[in-house]
């Protein structure tokens, strides 16, 4: 029996995109696994213990596993650590492997200081070296790694994210309803997100911006309202915060528009779901945005608000003469976890 084990200590950031990812690859590759050769476990926070569909297959985390060895491992075969940024790897043998997921090295796409980037590029390559493969979740990422940090011989792997299937939307929301068209976007409410920009599109007084995720940057968060009111438009700009399943859905199905002028991302999963409803989509063209989006998105090549008016109007236009809400979802039906999950089990028993 090889045993693997699946670290999701970062579930315990529920309204996350990790979040989602762990959940999601949990449930997908434990219905693919031949129960009689291999058992996947879940390390994961206490409030999560009912979070997977085989609930026996948690293993819950304990203050004192972090001082002391965790015996869990004595058995494992692979453990799979899902972050760039997460904790440290412990070996207690040394036919234990390690398979180690790095979404995005965002930290160089951002305006950070120095000393900031240097430490967030040390813990990924310390993980890095104790890993014995490597999974990127996108191509942009895989080419950050292969520049920026020290990799050997080991095999990198590139799989996308899959994205969960979305709750069908409510008749009515149970949080705000816009009483205009509105553009919807989402994510952590944060200066990399860049939401400010988006501020643009409402010089057309028939548009609201309703923007849902955690509220990641208490003052960019009051820059980005002082900016709507000395524009005249803090009446149409909605900042959410953390949304329900249910609520987000049905700000995809009503929205005009998803846009999401992000500086720096890794994959992109709200662009997924976005694209699952047949919606238009505007993106910046920064890191791995292009890649994900395809010829299905629009693209800000610029923040001016000259030019995001006049792609947004353009692609607007576009989408309606072209009919291309079909088009839309067949690109976001690319990305299913059920075949994700396929990928990521090959690259499990290539270890094993």
């Amino acid at each position: 029996m090889k045993r693997i084990i699946l670290d999701c200590d970062l579930m315990k950031y529920r309204d996350s995109g990790l979040y989602h990812y762990c959940l999601n690859l949990g449930n997908h590759v434990g219905r693919l696994l031949d129960k009689e050769e291999e058992k996947l476990s879940f390390y994961v926070p206490e409030a999560e213990k009912n979070a997977f569909e085989s609930k026996r297959s948690c293993i819950i985390e304990k203050k004192w596993h972090n001082r002391y060895v965790k015996p869990f491992l004595c058995n494992c075969d692979l453990w799979h650590a899902p972050f760039q940024s997460g904790r440290p790897i412990q070996r207690l043998h040394k036919k234990m492997k390690v398979l180690l997921t790095v979404h995005d090295l965002n930290v160089l796409h951002e305006d950070k200081p120095e000393k900031e980037r240097t430490e967030s590029l040390a813990r990924t390559q310390k993980l890095i070296d104790s890993s014995d493969a490597i999974v990127c979740i996108s191509n942009h990422t895989r080419k950050d790694i292969e520049q920026h940090m020290t990799i050997g011989n080991k095999p990198v792997y590139v799989i996308h994210n899959g994205t969960h299937h979305i709750t069908m939307p409510p008749d009515q929301p149970a949080g705000y309803k816009p009483s205009k068209p509105f553009v919807f976007t989402m994510g952590y409410v944060n200066r990399k997100k860049n939401f400010h920009t988006l501020l643009s599109l409402l010089q057309q007084p028939e548009l609201e911006l309703v923007i849902a995720g955690r509220l990641d940057e208490p003052d960019y968060i009051q820059q980005l309202q002082l900016k709507a009111k000395n524009m005249g438009v803090s009446d149409r700009l909605k900042v959410l915060g953390p949304v329900t399943e249910g609520d987000k859905a049905w700000y995809y199905r009503h929205s005009q528009a998803f846009a999401l002028p992000s500086l720096a991302e890794g994959f992109g999963a709200p662009v997924v779901e976005a694209m699952k409803f047949g919606k238009p989509i505007f993106l910046s063209d920064r890191t791995s945005l292009p890649e994900i989006g395809g010829d299905a998105a629009f693209y800000f090549s610029s923040f001016e608000p000259e030019h995001m008016i006049r792609v947004f109007r353009e692609g607007m236009d576009t989408f309606q003469k072209k009919r291309l809400s079909s088009y839309v979802m067949d690109r976001g039906n690319a990305f299913a976890w059920e075949e994700k999950a396929k990928e990521y089990l090959q690259v499990y028993r290539s270890l094993l």
